[in-house]
């Protein structure tokens, strides 16, 4: 059987024919039947449909059927032979017997495959192919033998072999061809299916499939529609499926669990408790339901990851057997060919094994937050509104982008948990069989360096989250800024502000500093570990005892044992980190998943009394269970069809009776019943970012008929032809680009067109324009509306429209007070009268002067006040007009506080910047969107960026880092090259000569190349924290300079873009992947120079293999940076398409579209996922190419090492090919990091960019400053003075002349779009002349710097917008004006009360907006800052909406009596506070039309005489 002078000591090997017969026959069979009964379970469970019987099937199953009589041929000879009388050997009919009972088998198995629609079968190829190599042997043999004897022994069997190897051959050929897709297989309708699903075994397993994609790439840049759909397993439908279920049995396993517990025994002390008490148990494990649902993938993982460890523990071996060939020149050469190939073909296994195991484990991290963010989503519209106070939309949102990332980080990592701890046993194994005990010293070291490595990393963390908080303020401060940008310009109060983010950097670059120098330790651990390791172990190796020799063999096999054991001894720090992470992520999504729902069965939707639409019988209802309850003992009962209004003070309850009608209160007692579908229109309109269109539809078909109708209804046809795309216009998040009237009209057309049964509407009135108002209520809600017949409850303010309703519902502090019809209510003189007087103004007396009849009074006097709550802006203003206004009267409307009308639940919203005004009809016109799309960049990168940053970083810098490296890489091949000297010295003499020289100067090297490698991190540091400085300055420097115009195009998201994403990116990314790439080129080229040193024949196969190389990262650089940008591109609608969600839950529920919307995020995750599957595909395919090109270098390394045998010392063979066998991992991480470097360059050019926009005029012009005290007397003149918004638009000022002298009073008016505001902006050179000039007190105002213009203007803006800081700050950022001053100030605007009262005084905290002072307050605010100002001029630019009548008189009053002397511009919409002026300056269309003082103008009955009349004034 066996017999090693014929097998080993010979030049001419041969295997024993016993041996031929038995073994080699019977491993592929054995093989076979091993895999079958897996094979068997896996093809039961994976039916695809039937495959037709085809020329190929029925080919391969005659080929099977006759190696079958192959096989029985053979036993049936040896029959005759035992009937004939020559016994043969037992082998002989064993062998036949099993050989030929598989074959059947796999004949068999071919048919079941075709009919479990299997195309093409892996286990069948690895089963030919093994017969195929095990017969290779015999078939040399066989023919040897027969050269050897001169005849053939025996001709049967030689005969059957060879017809059996044909066979073989031909079934392994016909196996990796592939069948046609199975029939009857539903249908593919995909217009792009995943060629993955129908790829061959050979093709899945080299990634083949790929290639396709990569080319398209390489060719022109990928788009959305390149892009394959997913396999049908990864989809979200199918994932939910599968998680939901699971996660529903955990729930009601806990349920069942907590059941049991309250109906067994309390514990009784807190010791039983403790005994007791697994709390954990109570709580449904979210993380049992992942693993549930997710097991069989993780299995299959675990298996490969098996293999591949043993694998690489192989070539160490190799290693060493081949080291011995060469240092025994006795040896037959085939051995070392042997070894070579064995080498190469165990390095290929390894690396097909190794890719199979990360796409399984990627692919699964793909499906495990498909999952995560599909539950998130479900369960964001069931949560109860106490929840959702507890935490904001953004927390919300937090848990799906980046805790559903972090577990899609931390899955690649976490087979670690077993496979390290046993690739270190294996590895300590190995080395101490080869160096005996004198290992654990390295191991030690090794262990010992764990710690050491986990303190920087904690320290690293530490670190990082303090400049997460520094960041995330300089990011608050930004957005702040650049929503109150207008009023920093108008102000002068840029450099304050600049300071402040300039000092916040100044600490997040201080601490970047620390992180890169501790960067820079780590690296220097991580580069040195494995060296001194080296390092300790052969020096207490050769000290320990003297007959100890270091040969070749023990050095090197040692060295690439330990390079395999660093790895994972490395990501051990880094995967307990990454868990620890991901269990607080793990906690809070658990937290997020067990919190209340809502009830719904709260409502009761399917009986009610006949009759009746509404019926609330008893109801107590609470936001939430820990506030005292809302609304309570109401009965109500709305008749079907009837039209009820609900009306009553601020903070009444009036919108919480609304949301219990919806089931969206907590109830407490008594029942609600409510029958038919319901529409529901909320007092803030949510808007979807869709196009106006699907906005009404909201996922009904369209009927167009019922759609004009809608549309005529809500008086938006008007709007349509502004919009620039009609109906197909885009509408901005949050509805940006519409005005709040707009906004209102399109949530009616909503509820209109959506045809329901009742209509709860809340307060839709108040937002729109008074003659809007009434259109509205008549043609939709009133009587003779759209929806007469219908059950309506509308929530008002509007006194003029009750007397048109059945009936009046008066609600005060939560219960009714009083209910009857309009008639009934008034001569009942009760809380209703009270509230009808207080809510008419004084304007009756005015009315009642200009003789006006009672009915016209009803009509204008109250519509009057509507007019003024409205906001004037259409997309026709050319004027930027804010959307504030009509923001604080909703909330006025509805009072802050969160008792009253559940407004704790209204997410707080970010101030509206000037950036996200409504763009200028005009300029939108030229498409339907509304920004322009931010531009990705396509195709490479510029070289000029790389320069950019190369200048950033410092010339002198980058040059003495790649120096620093190149001097590392000497250190490092020296160190080596020593060793490989010292072993064949040793191996020489057989025993050790001046140990402590050889160790010595070991030792100095390799500790050379550490702190090489320090040295360069360190600068590397440095240089990459001075980029930082520099790129952020340059953005933060010009964008504090940019003209207003720009804020008003460039949506203020891009820009904070810039300034968190990309600055990010600068600050944190590039350096360390700088580093990592000049690391892994580096040691590539320093691979290729030992080796040819080594084996200069080498130098032939360098250019082949660079060429494959080049060719491979070309093509895989260029798909993988597209797939990378449009994963980023279709990651951010997940996130904004769920934030609207938790916006609109109620409304989305009202309407009954919870399961529409959750199809919908599906979809954009599914779209996501789309580019993130083939960008992980990408990394396999490029994985697979690389690692063969570095397979190939190994491959030649033994090669030439044993044909140069004779020249070479053993030592000089273990150096190269351990390099060598380090190559794969260099090659593969070279790429990886050059096309994350592409890809995170981006970050420079983008932020560059935006600091090379344009620039408005300078702050100060050095040359021309005005003189001190300036302006004496504060007169103004406008001399042939224009203007437009942009060039290319329409001038808004055309030829505009006037004079306003020193302490004159002057009124602005006009109709909206009139060129009111614009007159101010032109004052303070917000927007440059187009032609003319201005002159303040003779001196042209374009002369001068803009900062000294602007600081010595005053205004008091429209919106009263704050900065989140003290008092103090906001009032005067400079600090240049003292205590008494400010406390002087807030007196007269009448704070003072208000800020003594604050314990903080001064310094009392504002939060983001203002948000914590009401709107009247911040409103005074601004005026005592105009009070500290005390300039010549004022510009008072009025609230649009009379917020407060009591604020307004305040500030009229203050300033009649502070700014006396000083001259006013006042831009007026309620005409009664400038009646006393000295003159008004009517505007219209932007050229003056009347100027002259009131009394005047009243009586030449102008247009001023038209408006005084309107307003009840004439």
């Amino acid at each position: 059987f066996k017999d090693s002078n014929l097998s080993l000591h010979t030049d001419n090997p041969d295997f024993t024919p016993c041996f031929q017969n038995s073994v080699l026959a019977w491993v592929p069979c054995a093989y076979l039947w091993a895999a079958l009964p897996c094979y068997l379970f896996h093809l039961r469970r994976h039916h695809e449909g039937y495959i037709v019987l085809s020329r190929l099937s029925r080919l391969k199953t005659a080929l099977g059927v006759l190696l079958w009589c192959v096989s029985w041929a053979d036993l049936f000879y040896s029959f005759h032979g035992l009937v004939h009388g020559w016994a043969p050997a037992p082998i002989f009919f064993v062998t036949p017997l099993v050989v030929g009972v598989t074959m059947l088998l796999a004949t068999l198995l071919i048919q079941y495959e075709r009919l479990q629609g299997v195309r093409s079968s892996g286990v069948l190829i690895i089963f030919w192919f093994l017969c195929v190599v095990c017969g290779i042997i015999p078939f040399r043999s066989k023919i040897l033998s027969a050269l050897t004897q001169g005849k053939i022994s025996d001709p049967f069997r030689f005969a059957t072999f060879y017809t059996y190897f044909a066979l073989v051959l031909s079934a392994l050929i016909l196996s990796c061809f592939r069948e046609k897709p199975p029939f009857f297989s539903p249908k593919n309708m995909d217009p792009n299916p995943c060629p993955e699903a129908g790829a061959g075994f050979l093709s899945r397993l080299s990634f083949w499939w790929f290639t396709k994609l990569a080319i398209l790439g390489y060719r022109r840049p990928l788009e959305e529609r390149d892009l394959w759909s997913l396999n049908k397993e990864d989809r979200s439908q199918m994932v939910m499926q599968r998680l939901l279920e699971e996660w529903k049995k955990q729930q009601d396993q806990a349920a069942r669990r907590q059941a049991a517990e309250a109906s067994g025994k309390k514990p009784s002390s807190e010791g039983e408790m403790l005994l007791e008490g697994r709390p954990q148990a109570r709580e449904a494990s979210f993380l049992r339901a992942l693993m549930a649902t997710f097991s069989s993938s993780f299995l299959l993982s675990m298996g490969f990851k098996l293999i591949q460890d043993l694998l690489s523990f192989i070539n160490p071996q190799l290693l060493s057997i081949l080291i011995r060939f060469i240092s025994n020149p006795t040896a037959p050469t085939w051995w070392g060919f042997l070894v070579a190939g064995l080498m190469f073909v165990c390095s290929v296994m390894q690396t097909l094994i190794l890719h199979q195991y990360y796409h399984c484990i990627f692919v699964m991290g793909l499906r495990f937050r498909t999952g995560i963010i599909g539950v998130i989503y479900r369960k964001a519209l069931v949560i109860s509104n106490s929840v959702k106070r507890e935490s904001t939309v953004g927390e919300i949102v937090n848990l799906m982008s980046v805790d559903a990332q972090r577990f899609m980080d931390v899955v690649p990592f976490i087979n670690l948990l077993w496979s390290a701890p046993l690739q270190i046993i294996l590895a300590v194994y190995f080395l101490w069989q080869n160096l005996g005990p004198s290992v654990l010293a390295g191991v030690a070291l090794m262990i010992l360096l764990i710690p050491l490595n986990g303190a920087v990393a904690v320290k690293m963390r530490a670190f990082q989250v303090e400049q997460m908080k520094f960041k995330d303020s300089r990011i608050k401060l930004m957005s702040e800024i650049l929503g109150g940008i207008k009023v920093l310009k108008l102000y002068a109060w840029e450099p304050s502000f600049l300071k402040q983010v300039e000092g916040i950097r100044q600490d997040e670059l201080r601490l970047m500093r620390q992180v890169a120098y501790l960067h820079a330790i780590s690296t220097f651990i991580w580069v040195c570990t494995p060296f001194l390791v080296t390092l300790t172990t052969l020096g207490v190796y050769v000290s320990v005892d003297k007959n100890n020799v270091l040969d070749a063999e023990k050095a090197f096999v040692s060295v690439s044992l330990f390079n395999i054991l660093k790895i994972p001894l490395n990501m051990l720090p880094q995967l307990i980190s990454n868990l620890a992470q991901t269990s607080v992520s793990l906690k809070r999504i658990q937290h997020f998943l067990s919190q209340d729902e809502l009830d719904p069965q709260c409502v009761e939707r399917k009986t009610i009394t006949p009759g009746y639409a509404v019926i609330i019988h008893n109801g107590t209802f609470t936001w939430a269970q820990d506030l005292p309850p809302t609304l309570h003992s109401l009965d109500i009962q709305v008749p079907k069809g009837a039209l009820v209004a609900v009306v009553g003070p601020v903070g009444c309850g009036k919108s919480s009776l609304l949301s219990a009608l919806l089931g969206e209160m907590e109830k407490l007692e008594g029942k609600v019943y409510m029958k038919g579908s319901v529409a529901y229109v909320p007092q803030q309109a949510w808007i979807q970012n869709c196009t106006l269109q699907e906005n009404v539809l909201f996922g009904r078909a369209l009927d167009p008929k019922r759609y004009q109708k809608a549309l005529e209804a809500c008086a938006l046809l008007a709007d349509l032809e502004v919009l620039p795309g009609g109906d197909q216009t885009e509408i901005g998040e949050k509805g940006i680009n519409l005005s709040g009237g707009q906004r209102q009209r399109v949530s009616v057309a909503r509820a209109v067109y959506s045809d329901a049964d009742i209509f709860l509407l809340d307060d839709p009135l108040s937002a729109v324009d008074s003659h809007v108002a009434k259109h509205i209520f008549d043609q939709v809600i009133g009587p003779e509306g759209v929806l007469a017949g219908k059950t309506r409850v509308l929530v008002t303010h509007g006194i003029s429209f009750l007397p048109q309703t059945d009936f009046v519902i008066v609600l005060s502090d939560g219960h009714v007070s009083e209910m009857g019809t309009y008639s009934a209510l008034l001569q009942r003189d009760g809380s209703f009268a009270n509230f009808l007087r207080n809510y008419a103004p004084d304007e009756d007396k005015e009315h009642q002067e200009a003789n006006n009849t009672l009915e016209d009074k009803e009509d204008e006097g109250v519509l009057m006040i509507e007019d003024t709550l409205s906001n004037h802006t259409d997309l026709t203003d050319n004027e930027p007009v804010t959307y504030e206004v009509q923001k604080q009267f909703m909330r006025q409307m509805s009072a802050m506080s969160s008792e009253g009308e559940g407004q704790g639940r209204s997410v707080p919203r970010r101030r509206l910047g000037a950036a996200e005004k409504a763009v200028p009809a005009t300029e939108a016109k030229a498409s339907h969107v509304l920004t322009q799309e931010e531009k990705t960049e396509m195709g490479t990168v510029k070289l000029s960026v790389y320069w950019d940053y190369a200048k950033a970083v410092g010339f002198w810098t980058t040059l003495v880092i790649c120096l620093l490296y190149g001097g590392q890489s000497a250190a490092a091949i020296g160190a080596n090259v020593w060793l490989s000297a010292w072993t064949d010295e040793a191996a020489a003499d057989n025993q050790q000569n001046s140990t402590s020289y050889r160790l010595g100067v070991y030792a100095a090297l390799g500790i050379l190349q550490g702190l090489l490698v320090m040295l360069s991190a360190i600068t590397m540091a440095v240089g990459g924290v001075q980029a930082a400085r520099l790129l952020h300055q340059a953005l933060l420097h010009n964008k504090m300079r940019s003209p207003q115009s720009f804020f008003d195009t460039t949506p203020s998201g891009r820009i904070l873009n810039r300034f968190s994403k990309d600055v990010y990116v600068i600050d944190e990314i590039l350096a360390p992947t700088i580093l990592m790439l000049l690391n892994s080129f580096y040691n590539s080229i320093s691979t290729l120079v030992v080796i040819v040193a080594s084996t200069p024949l080498f130098a032939v196969v360098i250019l082949p293999l660079a060429v494959l190389y080049l060719f491979v990262q070309r093509f895989y650089v260029a798909t993988s940076r597209q797939l990378k940008r449009l994963e980023s591109v279709s990651r951010s609608p997940i996130y904004s398409h769920f934030s609207e969600t938790v916006t609109g839950s109620s409304v989305i529920r009202a309407y009954g579209r919870s399961q529409d919307f959750e199809t919908i995020s599906d979809a954009k995750v599914d779209t996501n996922q789309k580019s993130c599957y083939p960008y992980i595909a990408s990394n396999r395919w490029l994985g697979i190419r690389v690692e063969f090109v570095g397979n190939c270098v190994v491959l030649f390394a033994a090669l030439f090492a044993v044909t140069g045998r004779s020249s070479l010392s053993p030592g000089l063979v273990g150096l190269s090919v351990s390099y060598a066998l380090q190559v794969t991992l260099a090659l593969n991480w070279m790429i990886r990091t050059m096309s994350d470097l592409e890809s995170n360059i981006v970050a420079v050019e983008r932020v560059k960019e935006y600091s090379k926009t344009e620039m408005e005029a300078p702050w100060v012009v050095e040359g021309s400053r005005p003189p001190a005290g300036w302006p004496l007397k504060g007169e103004v003149e406008f001399r042939n003075y224009s203007v437009r918004y942009r060039p290319g638009l329409e001038l808004v000022l055309k030829d505009l002349s006037l004079r306003v002298h020193g302490g004159e009073k002057v009124g602005i008016v006009g109709r909206t779009g009139a060129g009111k505001s614009s007159m101010t902006l032109c004052l303070f050179r917000i927007l440059e002349a187009a032609e003319g000039e201005i002159y303040i007190d003779g001196l042209n105002v374009a002369d001068i710097g803009l900062h000294d213009l602007r600081s010595k203007l005053t205004i008091i803006p429209q919106d009263p917008i704050l900065f989140s800081g003290t008092l103090r700050m906001n009032l005067d950022p400079f600090g240049c004006y003292s205590e008494e001053d400010m406390w002087q100030a807030l007196e007269l605007s009448h704070l003072h009360t208000f800020v003594s009262s604050q314990p903080a005084g001064l310094d009392f905290q504002c939060s983001e907006g203002g948000e914590n002072l009401s709107v009247g307050q911040r409103q005074l605010v601004c005026l005592a800052r105009a009070l500290l100002r005390k300039s010549r001029i004022l510009v008072l630019d009025e609230a649009t909406a009379a917020i407060d009548l009591e604020t307004d008189d305040l500030i009229q009053a203050t300033i009649r009596t502070q700014f006396e002397t000083c001259t006013v511009l006042t831009i007026a919409h309620r005409l009664n506070t400038i009646m006393d002026y000295t003159r008004v300056l009517v505007l219209d269309k932007g050229t003056i039309v009347e100027f002259d003082s009131p009394t005047n103008l009243i009586a030449a009955r102008g247009i001023f005489y038209g408006m005084a009349r309107d307003a009840g004034l004439a």
